[in-house]
């Protein structure tokens, strides 16, 4: 079923000098949508699926998507539904994090939008409460649509001849281990940290001491100096210290998952703080990594010397909650769904063997290690009923709920007042 799509651009009429960018081109219940909505979607669109933005199919495909997503809308008012502001909230978060990744950091998404950050994730939130009432009306209409296995066998068997070759499938389990900061150590950077501080107290200088000591590289050279920097662009322990100190005061040791931390309030502008730490690290990643490389390698070691089995470790050891309690076991997956490191390393290995540890990056700074057992391997093949049934049963959810999504979206058009101006 059709995702409701969401708006990455705002109306950017720096952008756009045409005097129509204000024209209605349609009008769906209590909703417009402007040239302006179109071509930004349009641009957006082609960005993110790389094809070309004066491809004259793609404003019809843009502007119908976006009559969709207003008619649901619509559809969602007249059912009173309900979305509370945290859940506004998160899903801003989400969205302004993947736009300050896509152009690099917050400073530059201002520059963009040509409007101070808290002013973009307001212009934000609107879109935001609608998006997710949309979602939920879908939700409520089709979110409890069981298939039946009667239907998975009609839909086989009357599209068997179009039904794609299943590519060759690679079977695999693995243990997960993030790596830990030994307590000794920490204890150890802190006690440091608070010598510094204790050095600051009796009038040591704050800007020599990040040069000497800070192990934030960037900012160390400069004594320290983060430059300005608004809400949502640091760690949130180190914001709510920091938006809280007074001009020239130093904070508390404050703890962040980068290490030790000493701020200083440099200045404070309007929404934004100039700020000055000292970072001082936990155990370096390089020692961290080790430990939880070499534990692995001796899991490894012991299942390949008959000790235990790969799912009695997996279920003792490995920190991916979600598999550990079925021995590791992640399901089948094609190349297109396995990461370039993984699939080379399943390349070398026989069926029922281990990969050497490798690095598996979650989110963000978030990352582990993991060894990897190849199950099985599962050679390309036409669809079969019985083997394939679950991705069989994929492939006719998504055509049944489709259809029905279709003609859901033509009951709307007759139900609500849909006029379009070109």
């Amino acid at each position: 079923m059709k995702k409701i799509v969401i708006t990455l651009f705002l109306i950017i009429t720096s952008l756009y000098a045409q005097k129509d960018i204000d024209k209605i081109i349609a009008i769906v219940g209590t909703e417009i949508i402007t040239k302006g909505e179109v071509e930004l979607q349009r641009l957006y669109y082609a960005y993110q699926k790389g094809i070309n933005p004066n491809d004259p199919n793609l404003r019809k495909l843009v502007l119908n998507s976006l009559i969709e997503e207003k008619l649901i809308y619509n559809q969602a008012q007249l059912d009173s539904i309900i979305v509370t502001e945290d859940e506004v909230n998160k899903q801003v978060e989400y969205q302004l994090q993947n736009f300050i990744k896509q152009v690099g950091s917050k400073e530059r998404l201002e520059q963009i939008y040509k409007m101070s950050y808290e002013k973009i994730k307001k212009e934000l939130k609107v879109n935001a409460r609608k998006n997710i009432m949309a979602q939920k009306v879908q939700e409520k209409r089709f979110g409890n649509r069981e298939i039946t296995r009667r239907e998975v066998v009609e839909f086989f068997y009357d599209n068997r001849d179009s039904l794609p070759i299943v590519p060759t499938k690679y079977h695999i389990a693995h243990i997960f281990i993030m790596p830990k900061i030994e307590k000794e150590s920490k204890r150890n950077v802190y006690n440091f940290a608070s010598k510094l501080l204790d050095s600051l107290k009796n009038g040591a200088s704050f800007e020599e001491l990040a040069r000497k000591y800070s192990q934030h590289k960037e900012s160390a050279k400069d004594g320290g100096d983060l430059g300005y920097i608004s809400r949502g662009g640091f760690l949130p322990e180190f914001e709510a210290v920091a938006f809280a100190l007074q001009i020239g005061k130093i904070s508390k040791i404050v703890e962040t998952p980068l290490g030790y931390h000493i701020i200083k309030l440099l200045d404070r502008k309007g929404e934004k703080i100039r700020v000055a730490q000292i970072l001082l690290r936990f155990q370096s990643e390089q020692n961290v990594d080790s430990v939880s490389v070499r534990f692995l390698r001796g899991i490894k070691d012991s299942i390949e010397n008959g000790v235990n089995s790969f799912e009695y470790y997996a279920n003792k050891y490995s920190e991916d909650k979600e598999s550990n309690k079925f021995g590791g076991d992640l399901g089948k997956f094609d190349q297109s769904q396995i990461e370039p490191q993984l699939f080379a390393a399943l390349q070398n290995l026989k069926v029922r063997e281990i990969t050497n540890p490798l690095k598996l990056t979650l989110s963000g700074d978030k990352y582990g290690y993991h060894i990897v057992k190849l199950i099985n391997i599962i050679p390309e093949h036409f669809p079969d009923l019985e083997k394939d049934y679950d991705e069989i049963k994929q492939a006719a959810e998504f055509s049944i709920r489709n259809k029905a999504y279709q003609e859901w979206i033509e009951e709307l058009k007759t139900k609500i007042f849909l006029q379009i101006n070109e």
